[in-house]
């Protein structure tokens, strides 16, 4: 938010002028009241220079990611003197397009912000970038990793930026593995891995008290492993939903098996916005769990001498995995004011410049979002001594692309209900699956009708 101005000491100093003046000529005035000012003096005002642009940047990152995240504001704001940012974090990226939504109703949202709703922005509620990109010769768009520049587009137009890339990679403790003759290369395909999750878990008196391995809560850990086995949210034709296929059931039921028959791995679920993420980790690091399934961006929370990293798997007799390789991704709000979308471009625009882009990659974890990111000498001389940070980017090589929801987000809502009611309630997949599937096609009917 722009600072308010004092303006009782404003409102003072200006009656303490008017006075001055009222009490005849002073040494800048004439009598009939003309200047007096020289042409130098008067060149000299209207080079003034000019008060920077202020404006907010709404985001939902906690830890090391929220500490990088204001470190990257405070380089950007000492760079230059055209625009000031200020950070505003959210508690998750929930809570930001929550708070966002609200504040485009009111008509004050931020000039840039954390997020991105492809349905929004088809209604006109995102700014598209194309104008100030063609202005920016420097922006260089070919050299963006074209994937994630894509799913910023909607209808041709650019409206959100790529910021950094994401995919589920998977986390393990080394002294673990290494005590029960386990290798992280042999592990090719989810069975591999609930063999050796089997293998490490510890169980007394029927209770389970270390365990082989925690997926995160919450459905994506779940549709990767669908996807990576050959299921398909929808049809080709993009007419029906077709989650409760056999790939689909049976890749979920063995989650639910897993977690709630054999106990082998373990949840965590609740709590106030990153709280169940943070927890899962922390199983890990404080040796309560042997591995577990988080985002590449986890790396700038992990202690690497403890725990190393690498791909999720396949299926037995399908291929390698297939997980979801998403973009996270900014936008402008079209209520901003002019001169604050020009601003918020310039500062999007920095993030994402090839340095900076590299160093986001290496001090958490996350994909950078261009090309040349990669010959950066910085991130060249990293990767050689940290080898964890190149796992991201060969999956993302053979990823899936992200689901992009034709309803607004309610075939994905269904599936985080199917998802709760097989990790948290033990309801069979097949059940929740069914049940997902009959309200989400409802909504794709509505929405492939209002067309």
């Amino acid at each position: 938010m722009l600072r308010k101005m004092k303006w009782v000491s404003t409102m003072s100093l200006t009656l303490a002028m008017v006075t001055l003046s009222a009490c005849g000529q002073t040494a800048n005035t004439q009598t009939g009241g003309a200047s007096s000012s020289t042409p130098q003096q008067s060149a000299a005002a209207s080079e003034a220079p000019k008060a920077p642009v202020q404006i907010e940047f709404w985001y939902g990152l906690g830890g090391k990611l929220g500490e990088n995240m204001e470190a990257l504001i405070k380089k950007f704001n000492e760079s230059q003197s055209e625009v000031i940012v200020k950070g505003v974090v959210q508690a998750d990226y929930n809570e930001t397009e929550q708070k966002l939504q609200a504040a485009i109703a009111a008509g004050q949202p931020p000039a840039a912000v954390l997020a991105s709703n492809v349905d929004w922005a088809a209604k006109g509620y995102f700014e598209p970038l194309d104008d100030y990109i063609a202005a920016a010769p420097e922006f260089k768009k070919e050299d963006f990793i074209q994937t994630f520049l894509e799913q910023g587009q909607v209808d041709g137009k650019q409206f959100f930026m790529p910021m950094y890339g994401t995919t589920q990679v998977m986390y393990y403790r080394l002294d673990t593995f290494e005590k029960a003759g386990i290798k992280a290369e042999d592990i090719k395909t989810w069975e591999d891995l609930a063999k050796a999750a089997d293998t490490m878990a510890v169980k007394e008196g029927g209770k389970t008290t270390f365990y082989g391995w925690e997926p995160m809560w919450g459905s994506g850990n779940m549709i990767d492993a669908a996807l990576s086995k050959g299921g398909k949210i929808l049809s080709d034709d993009g007419k029906t939903v077709v989650f409760d296929s056999p790939e689909w059931i049976e890749t979920w039921d063995l989650f639910r098996k897993w977690l709630h028959e054999d106990k082998t791995m373990a949840i965590h679920s609740g709590g106030q916005g990153w709280e169940y993420w943070y927890k899962t980790i922390d199983d890990v690091m404080k040796g309560q769990a042997a591995g577990y399934t988080g985002s590449s961006g986890d790396q700038g929370d992990l202690d690497f001498s403890i725990v190393g990293a690498m791909q999720q798997p396949g299926w037995e007799g399908v291929g390698e995995g297939k997980p979801v390789a998403q973009a996270i991704m900014a936008g402008v709000p079209a209520k901003a004011k002019d001169e604050q979308k020009e601003a918020a471009f310039k500062w999007l625009s920095f993030f994402t410049k090839s340095e900076n882009t590299a160093s986001w990659s290496m001090n958490t974890g996350y994909i950078a979002v261009r090309l040349s990111a990669q010959d950066d000498p910085a991130f060249k001389a990293f990767s050689e001594k940290n080898p964890q940070i190149k796992i991201p980017l060969q999956q993302a090589s053979h990823g899936s692309k992200p689901f992009l929801d034709p309803t607004g987000g309610k075939i994905n809502d269904a599936l985080t209900v199917a998802a709760d009611q097989v990790q948290i309630e033990n309801i069979p997949a097949e059940k929740a699956l069914k049940q997902a599937k009959e309200t989400a096609q409802r909504e794709l009917d509505k929405a492939l009708k209002g067309k």
